[in-house]
């Protein structure tokens, strides 16, 4: 299941309380030294929101490992410092669906589905507003960038998020409230235990 969304839209928080292992996509931005980091325009100010500032690739491959083998290797990454700071080992066991959540998670929607691994792909959504607050009293508590940098950041994301929310449902991601996303996700789980009870009869049926 991807769950994409602005930043700020609750996708960590929804996911948490799912009761599904959870990868996080945030965890793939490339390090502040990355001669490939997009600027925003007219501004010296690194675009965190660019889907250059993020490591496509290596995002796939970690979600096709979890899906064939249950394991995968993730950067541990400092938002604070643009920096990975190690690995760790994200163990899903033999769970048939967990939840790949980030705000560029409707960037890969195509690329899932092309590999057969996607469930579902929905892009949380709401008040710009309530948005801008979420994420900026997160922001500042966590202390992931300097003030002023997280002030110009919002507004812009603000201004923007309309725009965010169509490109990612463009993507293939559906928008959705949380309320809406619990249910496909409970929509996805049913569906998945049926084509694995239907293999299982077939593989009794020829044996």
């Amino acid at each position: 299941m991807l769950l994409a969304g602005p930043s700020g839209s609750g996708k960590s928080s929804f996911a948490a309380r799912s009761g599904l292992p959870v990868l996080s996509l945030d965890d793939f931005y490339k390090e502040g030294d990355d001669p490939t980091l997009p600027l925003v325009p007219g501004s010296s100010d690194i675009d965190w929101d660019a889907p250059e500032s993020w490591d496509t690739e290596a995002a796939l491959t970690a979600i096709e490992e979890l899906c064939r083998t249950g394991r995968t290797r993730v950067p541990r990454y400092d938002i604070s410092a643009s920096a990975r700071t190690g690995e760790d080992t994200l163990d899903i066991g033999h769970t048939s669906l967990f939840i790949a959540e980030g705000v560029f998670a409707a960037d890969i929607v195509v690329r899932c589905r092309e590999l057969g691994l996607l469930a579902d792909a929905l892009c949380l959504r709401g008040r710009p507003s309530t948005t801008f607050r979420r994420r900026l009293l997160r922001d500042l508590k966590e202390g992931r960038k300097s003030v002023p940098f997280l002030i110009r950041r919002g507004w812009r994301l603000m201004r923007a998020e309309r725009t965010i929310v169509a490109r990612q449902t463009a993507l293939g991601a559906h928008p959705c409230g949380k309320d809406e996303a619990r249910l496909r996700l409970a929509a996805a789980g049913q569906t998945i235990e049926a084509v694995q009870t239907v293999k299982a009869v077939e593989v009794r049926a020829e044996a």
